[in-house]
């Protein structure tokens, strides 16, 4: 087996950005996770092998499908992120991986944002990564925040710095990184968005 197949069996597909998290000791002792827009799985198996409660949620029912059958068992549920079935403060840990742009607009956002913080418990970690326009403001036409057409011709709600920190401070979170965004070639910039609540 080469190092990068023994890699992919112990921690699935997971987001990269999501492994320096594990790695930095962050989700050490926040054992119940909520995979938030969870698709088919990719950032589960790590997890799942390694003694963490998970639940999953998303929109797509064969994405739940593929994950049940995947991992028999699991709280998996096929729902939207704006009103979730979970009681307040009942996650350790929050994990919206390439979701939120998803976004009809920004009081989708807004709601979407306010329900994974309401299920977060208290010193809990919530963890984002969405399209953003931070890097790749000249390329969009003057707009930084709302939904648009990105120069890859994708369509995603798109936030920018300010509207990231003023979120921050609207929840009475704290930044554990500071904003970090990945510019690709100027046709999209994906941020990860990491707060303790």
């Amino acid at each position: 087996m080469t190092p990068s197949q023994a890699l992919r069996q112990q921690c699935g597909e997971i987001d990269i950005y999501l492994f320096d998290q594990l790695a930095r000791g962050r989700l050490d002792g926040r054992t119940r996770i909520l995979d938030a827009g969870c698709g088919a799985g990719r950032n589960l198996p790590f997890f799942l092998a390694h003694g963490f409660e998970v639940h999953a949620i998303d929109a797509d029912a064969q994405a739940i499908a593929a994950v049940e059958r995947q991992w028999p068992g699991i709280d998996a549920r096929r729902g939207e992120l704006d009103r979730m079935p979970w009681e307040a403060g009942s996650m350790d840990a929050v994990i919206a991986s390439a979701v939120l742009h998803f976004a009809r607009d920004e009081a989708h956002f807004d709601a979407m944002v306010q329900e994974l913080w309401r299920v977060l418990r208290p010193n809990g970690l919530f963890f984002a990564r969405l399209a953003s326009s931070i890097g790749i403001e000249p390329w969009l036409g003057g707009a930084t925040t709302g939904r648009m057409r990105l120069p890859d011709g994708s369509a995603r709600f798109v936030v920018d710095e300010a509207m990231l920190l003023a979120m921050t401070d609207r929840l009475g979170g704290t930044l554990l990184d500071p904003l970090k965004t990945t510019n690709v070639q100027n046709q999209r910039a994906m941020t990860t968005w990491v707060m303790g609540k």
